[in-house]
């Protein structure tokens, strides 16, 4: 086993989305002697509200910018002393993939190539942890009854799954070139509070709560492996400390069930006739029948699964009940087959503005706010926030 790793300066990107501000917010309350900077751009499936939690945290800072951005990846590695990245940001949704692939090459392939050549330019990475998907395997067999592991050839099928194995590809590349010490984890879905609802989960929630239809892709049948939100939070401490470099890491469980599965435990919770509330849509272009992992070289580490369905999606429900506003207008993600065009406008200048604004004055956060390449020049942010513009913090 690996010598235990304590960071000192960590860097999380994605941390205003679902999994990472979960991991984000376990670290900072946990280590107080980390410093944790998160890197967001705030997309559509971000929304500073997840992050309340650490705001005022004094170990604890919020970045806005794109990690396409060479000079704001750059100067945040210098200036904040960074010694740890855990790379989670990312476009994911598969729907959006098939209608928008562009932009998830950009994000997923280029995005990381810029971390990369940032960590390579500084020479002061020493854990780069590299956040993959368990969709980069392909499609495992309906027979199968030993998962995927660690090793085993990525067959990706659709445009994410592609971006995805093609990061994987540099970070390798770059462990081998240049000596970065890269840990890269590939992870079954995830599911609890926070998550946006073009996701399955939250979605059929929503639309139970409204007593509207529960649109399943194809006959439902297809299998899929989910963990709750807070055991996948616990996998990711794990591997910052006690991960071995140059490995990969499945997060998963071998507890499966098919989308109808899903459908009908919800559609329970909520007193609805299943067979009245779902309804069957049309498939997506290609929809992989099952995902399976091994994961029994992370168990060799320590972590194990340790929330039960039931309880999980019972504390997923309540929430979504408690926070139904949360996301505001959701009714483009909630579409049997949404596109990333019809979702809510995190990102414009002015909602940015206000949200940003308000993270600082009611929460006091210590941020530094950087504007997309595009807008250099524009101060987005008021209220006695930093501003990071054409390299320069005013």
């Amino acid at each position: 086993m690996a010598t235990p790793y304590t960071p000192k300066n960590i860097l999380i990107t994605g941390a205003a989305g679902f999994i990472a501000s979960h991991v984000a917010i376990r670290i900072a309350k946990k280590y107080p002697d980390y410093k944790i900077v998160v890197l967001d751009k705030l997309d559509y499936c971000s929304n500073l509200k997840n992050l309340l939690p650490v705001s005022s945290s004094p170990n604890f800072k919020f970045v806005k910018g794109d990690i396409a951005s060479a000079d704001l990846v750059n100067f945040i590695l210098v200036t904040e002393n960074i010694n740890t990245i855990m790379h989670f940001a990312a476009q994911t949704h598969v729907d959006n993939s098939f209608g928008n692939s562009f932009e998830f090459t950009k994000n997923n392939i280029y995005g990381t190539h810029v971390l990369l050549e940032a960590c390579r330019n500084t020479g002061q990475i020493k854990r780069f942890i590299h956040v993959s998907t368990d969709e980069v395997y392909g499609e495992t067999d309906e027979d199968a009854v030993v998962g995927n592991h660690e090793a085993s050839q990525l067959l990706p099928t659709n445009p994410y799954a592609a971006t995805k194995a093609g990061a994987e590809m540099l970070v390798m590349a770059y462990g081998r070139s240049y000596g970065l010490p890269a840990i890269t984890t590939r992870g079954n879905n995830v599911y609890g509070p926070n998550q946006f609802p073009e996701k399955l989960i939250p979605k059929f929630i929503l639309l139970a709560m409204k007593r509207e239809p529960l649109p399943i892709h194809g006959d439902g049948s297809n299998v899929r492996s989910y963990l709750y939100c807070e055991d996948v939070a616990e996998a990711f401490e794990v591997i910052l400390h006690r991960g071995e470099v140059g490995h990969v890491y499945n997060i998963g469980t071998k507890k499966e069930r098919t989308v109808m599965d899903v459908a009908r435990d919800i559609c329970k919770i909520f007193n609805l006739e299943a067979e009245k509330a779902i309804k069957f849509v049309d498939n997506r272009p290609f929809n992989d029948q099952r995902y399976f992992l091994d994961d029994e070289k992370l168990k060799g580490l320590g972590w194990s699964e340790r929330t039960y369905w039931e309880e999980g999606l019972r504390k997923t429900v309540e929430w979504y009940v408690a926070n139904s506003d949360y996301w505001g207008d959701v009714s483009g993600a909630l579409l049997p087959h949404p596109k990333a065009e019809m979702m809510p406008g995190h990102g414009g200048p002015q909602d940015t503005k206000g949200m940003l604004a308000q993270f600082i004055t009611q929460n006091q956060a210590k941020t530094l706010a950087a504007p997309a390449a595009s807008e250099h020049g524009a101060k987005t942010v008021e209220n006695g926030a930093q501003v990071y513009t054409n390299g320069t913090v005013h």
